[in-house]
């Protein structure tokens, strides 16, 4: 089995959503030891945002690539190659502007190839990448999931599960730890809550 664990957080150890992905990945093998486990920090080591010399991922053809475009290319290539041999993606999505990190997202964009992940067939698009779980680690200061109006505001986690479902992945699971920025003891509750929820999620 392979676990592919992607970090996101802008905030290196004081990361919270790394410290909750640290945890799944720990949990997660404590029941799965033979599981080979690969990182990928796209905020240490940034993906270059998805451009026109990427295009080729999206079907348009390159009769014969400039060296940028090979090299957007072969980039697209791994990502996605990594993502497709992955069995368990654990990610750690903190929340940014009301949504993920630019830097999840430009990960996310080179995952989305036609023909890779997803297809467009006479009935609609399907997704290719079915059979993986993803359990993702969701972090926020504020508290958005107990209100209408929060909800309506959050476009984090509703993303996620919905990108990770249209490329096939039927079995998202959500780590939450929100309201971390609203005093001490409010984060504390959150984070051990998370960890609560990590037992269940990690299995």
């Amino acid at each position: 089995m392979k676990l592919l664990h992607v970090d996101s957080s802008i905030l290196g150890t004081y990361s919270s959503s790394r410290q909750l992905t640290a945890e799944v990945v720990a949990q997660w093998l404590k029941g799965h030891p033979d599981t080979t486990v690969e990182y990928l920090d796209v905020a240490a080591n940034p993906i270059g945002h998805f451009g026109a010399d990427a295009l080729a991922i999206k079907g348009v053809a390159q009769a014969e690539p400039t060296e940028a475009q090979r090299a957007e290319n072969a980039l697209s290539e791994k990502l996605v190659s990594q993502f497709l041999a992955a069995d368990v993606i654990v990610v750690g999505a903190p929340f940014y502007n009301f949504s993920i990190p630019t830097q999840l997202k430009a990960w996310i964009d080179r995952l989305a190839q036609p023909g890779r992940t997803f297809a467009y067939t006479d009935k609609g698009p399907t997704g290719l990448a079915t059979g993986k779980t993803v359990i993702v680690a969701s972090t926020r200061g504020g508290a958005y999931s107990t209100s209408d109006g929060g909800q309506a505001m959050e476009h984090q986690e509703s993303y996620l599960k919905v990108v990770f479902g249209f490329f096939g992945i039927t079995d998202v699971r959500i780590v939450r730890a929100e309201g971390l920025a609203m005093g001490d003891a409010a984060k504390a509750a959150a984070m051990s809550a998370a960890q609560t929820e990590i037992s269940c999620a990690a299995v």
